[in-house]
């Protein structure tokens, strides 16, 4: 009994912290270019016990699980629903790939979040305010700005009215994206796991094309959220009846005369 008061609180943990996993995916279901989390489950350790001697193979022994852990809170990179724009700065990304930023130190870090600016200093940035790593400077002048899905970046001038290429955007895609790690502010950065990284055009090496004037969605689905709130909310509770019943039965057994 006192090992069930311990197991049910491992289930209640793991629980809320599921619960917290799926308030922040529920909180960002409008955020362009993130990506849900998605919680997995394992059992913990086991103790082994050995039987009463009431007959049969005194050394018989069973094992008893201890509970159940968080064995991972990892991302989930599936595509999120490409939506129009009225931005011609704004960039979805169709498949695989990120965009490569420059953080304030100067390491780089990676987004699905496509929706750019041109910034003081007349280069392409996020609306964040993170340069993209071509650094691609717009013509003060320029009239249009016009991205094909191969990520060449043309401006119009006013001067003779026709297209001039000024750059040529690229995406990097990962061996694991699983294995990067997020920084908030839809950025994330490479780490160990997350393995190779392919850096070419739009288009080329299994990389995705380039949509102009689209943002890429959240991938948060609200039907499986609320679906996984009512499973964590139910799991959560049954942990508690567990602790309940334990702490009555706890209770009956110091309540008996001899």
């Amino acid at each position: 009994m006192i090992d069930a008061l311990y197991i049910g609180a491992t289930g209640m943990h793991a629980q809320q912290q599921n619960v917290d996993v799926i308030a922040n995916n529920l909180a960002n279901v409008n955020t362009s270019g993130f990506k849900k989390n998605r919680v997995l489950f394992q059992d913990a350790y086991y103790r082994a016990q050995q039987l009463s001697p009431t007959g049969g193979d005194i050394n018989q022994t069973i094992l008893l699980g201890m509970g159940t852990l968080i064995a991972s809170n990892n991302k989930s990179f599936l595509q999120g629903d490409v939506k129009a724009t009225e931005s011609p700065l704004d960039l979805a990304i169709r498949g695989n790939g990120f965009f490569e930023v420059l953080l304030p130190d100067g390491t780089s870090a990676y987004t699905r979040h496509g929706a750019l600016k041109v910034n003081e200093n007349g280069v392409l940035a996020t609306v964040s305010g993170y340069e993209l790593k071509q650094q691609i400077e717009i013509p003060a002048d320029s009239l249009e700005v016009v991205i094909d899905q191969s990520g060449k970046v043309s401006s119009r001038s006013p001067k003779d009215n026709t297209l001039v290429e000024i750059g040529q955007l690229e995406l990097t895609s990962f061996a694991n994206n699983e294995g990067l790690k997020p920084l908030g502010d839809n950025l994330f950065m490479v780490t160990d796991t997350a393995g190779q990284l392919t850096i070419n055009k739009p288009g080329e090496d299994g990389l995705g094309t380039l949509a102009q004037s689209y943002l890429e969605g959240s991938n948060v689905k609200l039907s499986e959220e609320m679906v996984n709130l009512v499973l964590a909310q139910r799991a959560y509770e049954l942990s508690a009846k567990v602790i309940q019943a334990s702490d009555e039965m706890l209770s009956i057994s110091n309540s008996l005369r001899r």
